[in-house]
């Protein structure tokens, strides 16, 4: 009857992602079927916290996050919880040995939304690290299953996607961010007066990112590479057209890509993979 227990657990991280992401969740879906459900698990868990800190105003967020990363440890450290989320979640942590430093560094990052409403240099590294690099990271414990030489390889490239998505993320939801929760991520970057080469400087630095997440996305183990691939070609896509628009556009309105234009990637992604050309 455990077995009861999981399943319905991995279904309610599988439901979260499908919820709030259908670009994830469709990624996630083209991964081999023995990795979706602990990627699954990890988004589940990710987003549960994120949305403490982005959403729950009406209620005492610090008290909310402080609990929910004491439930996170007891249910790792318990092999259990009540709480579906966490208790799939802490499969995924002690199947795969993630370590605990990522969890950490993930809880630092939220809990300094919780405070913060600008970034210096130093905070801004900070903050994407334990905010999206380690999330790249404990999927890439998933993606190697335990080949820690593999692992240590390819940390750089995941770093970097998780680093690319967040900032593609952070000029998507610069309006959001900026107006109704006063946090301006980018060191130095008012979105008041949000000028030209401002905008230019941050897409160069993602740029980078992307070009750097890519020489590790095409050395990924078959089972992973073509969803993460798919994931990729989608941010790079609204990264494109976040370049197309003008700063003082970027406060309008939330940028997205359409379902046919997602459509469009997939298939694209689909004839480059049967072409042995990721």
């Amino acid at each position: 009857m455990m077995n009861l227990f999981h399943e319905l657990s991995h279904e309610c991280s599988k439901a979260t992602t499908e919820k709030y992401s259908t670009s994830f969740s469709s990624a996630i879906k083209l991964l081999h079927p023995n990795l979706r459900i602990p990627v699954f698990n990890i988004y589940g868990f990710v987003r549960f916290a994120d949305e403490i800190v982005d959403t729950f105003h009406q209620h005492n967020k610090t008290l909310l996050l402080a609990e929910f990363k004491n439930e996170t440890y007891t249910a790792i450290e318990r092999g259990i919880s009540l709480n579906p989320i966490l208790h799939s979640f802490q499969l995924t942590v002690n199947e795969y040995n993630i370590s605990h430093s990522l969890i950490a560094a993930f809880f630092k990052s939220m809990e300094m939304d919780l405070s913060k409403a600008s970034y210096d240099c130093e905070g801004y590294k900070d903050y994407i690290y334990g905010s999206a690099e380690v999330v790249g990271l404990m999927c890439l414990y998933v993606f190697c299953e335990g080949d820690t030489k593999m692992y240590e390889k390819l940390m750089p490239s995941a770093k970097s996607l998780g680093a690319a998505f967040q900032k593609v993320n952070f000029l998507r939801d610069a309006k959001t961010d900026y107006e109704q929760l006063n946090r301006t991520y980018f060191p130095e970057v008012d979105f008041g007066n949000f000028t030209p080469a401002m905008k230019i400087q941050i897409e160069n630095e993602i740029a980078n990112d992307f070009s750097d997440a890519y020489k590790g996305i095409v050395q990924l183990p078959i089972k992973a590479r073509f969803g993460v691939y798919v994931a990729y070609k989608y941010y790079l896509s609204l990264f494109k057209k976040i370049k197309k628009t003008k700063p003082a556009n970027i406060l309008e309105q939330r940028i997205r890509i359409p379902n046919y234009g997602k459509v469009i990637i997939v298939a694209k992604a689909g004839v480059r993979k049967q072409l042995n050309i990721l």
